[in-house]
């Protein structure tokens, strides 16, 4: 499986590093390594994770990294995942 991923998540990960950066820059870049290192182990167990919260489909799984979720799309037939969004993870929505 490939990982893709969609315009909305780099828009909304480009708005976290921007975020993040306003504090500290090497923090950004940090953040940036280590969430593409974890999601590179998404293609060998893509239903490690929970099912959604934000959507009612068992191939989209909420991914969290840093108080940060991750939904993301299992997409068996065209094998690949589709990474859909970031956001600061709220109980409450």
């Amino acid at each position: 499986m490939i990982i893709e991923k969609s315009k909305k998540f780099d828009k909304n990960l480009n708005e976290v590093l921007d975020y993040i950066a306003t504090n500290s820059l090497s923090k950004a870049i940090e953040f940036m390594t280590q969430l593409e290192e974890k999601l590179l182990t998404l293609p060998h167990m893509p239903h490690k994770f929970r099912k959604s919260i934000y959507f009612n489909d068992d191939n989209i799984r909420d991914y969290i990294f840093k108080g940060y979720v991750i939904p993301y799309f299992i997409d068996n037939e065209h094998k690949k995942i589709v990474l859909l969004g970031i956001v600061k993870y709220r109980k409450n929505l």
